[in-house]
């Protein structure tokens, strides 16, 4: 059991789950806004982003046997622990799964159309894998876009449907609210995919994977980060200046768990140089995410 745990990458998976329960009873619930799904519809919602979430995580080990065996050859699971036969099995089931959850739930709320973001992030998830992982700087934007999408779907799925012209404002209020999340999480993930592609040069390279690392050199691609994460970076001090000033408890909040750990990501990326440090780097990133969940946990008593 633990080998499928791992193939599907179970951790990650929780953390999605977590994310988009934290957003539903955490975010929405305790607010005067007006919900589409009850408890079961919700779970759909979960079940189906973690079915499609699993089914990308084992499409990209079995296209990543090649690299993953010299980056992290002890973490390879198809073709050792796992058939690749196996794995495409898997594959295609919890691909099967998460579309059809995902039909059955766009046809619960009335909105059938919104079955094609399941197929489109299936899609998504397949070719990248297979294809767009290859390309110079698309796969990293592909991935983080997908990661933004974990936020935005409890939005479109819980508020969108129940906007009517009497509430609107306050639905498109917290609409744009969990817009502001997803775009952070979009741009600390891309980042973290950048310091990924530099921990994984070596494998990468053996398998003609196309990064800003192998394309640019180490050195050059440390200094791209550094400018790219200004744009998260000022987004925050831009965030705390226009929204947070006047609320005491969540501008401590923004500045030591966001704004602290992203300045000390910048400080030491321009330096590091080895496989140790970039996976320390990729670990500070991956705080700031879990950092950004839970602020959103504590958005009731963050905004008392």
């Amino acid at each position: 059991m633990n080998k499928y745990l791992q193939l599907v990458r179970l951790p990650n998976l929780l953390m999605i789950a977590v994310t988009q329960l934290v957003i539903k009873y955490c975010f929405l619930d305790p607010f005067p806004v007006d919900i589409t799904l009850n408890g079961f519809g919700f779970s759909i919602l979960v079940l189906a982003t973690v079915c499609l979430a699993a089914a990308g995580n084992i499409i990209n080990d079995i296209h990543d046997v090649e690299a993953d065996a010299i980056n992290k050859p002890q973490k390879v699971i198809v073709g050792k622990q796992v058939s690749e036969k196996t794995a495409y099995n898997l594959f295609l089931i919890f691909n099967v799964i998460g579309v059809l959850l995902g039909f059955y739930l766009s046809n619960m709320i009335g909105r059938p159309v919104f079955s094609g973001i399941f197929i489109m992030v299936s899609g998504v998830l397949y070719l990248y894998a297979t294809t767009f992982k290859s390309y110079l700087v698309v796969g990293n934007l592909l991935i983080s876009a997908l990661v933004a999408l974990v936020i935005i779907l409890p939005g479109l799925f819980d508020l969108l449907p129940a906007i009517t012209p009497q509430n609107q404002d306050t639905q498109r209020t917290f609409l744009s609210i969990l817009v502001d999340y997803a775009i952070f999480a979009f741009l600390i993930n891309w980042l973290r995919e950048m310091v990924k592609d530099q921990q994984d040069i070596q494998g990468d390279h053996k398998a003609e994977i196309q990064t800003l690392p192998i394309a640019l050199g180490q050195e050059r691609t440390n200094k791209l980060i550094f400018t790219i994460s200004m744009i998260p970076l000022l987004a925050i001090l831009y965030y705390i200046y226009a929204y947070l000033y006047q609320n005491m408890y969540a501008m401590i909040y923004a500045i030591i768990f966001i704004l602290a750990p992203l300045l000390w990501f910048m400080f030491k990326i321009i330096s590091a140089k080895n496989k140790k440090e970039f996976s320390n780097l990729s670990g500070i990133l991956k705080l700031i995410l879990v950092f950004g969940i839970v602020s959103i946990a504590l958005y009731p008593f963050l905004w008392k």
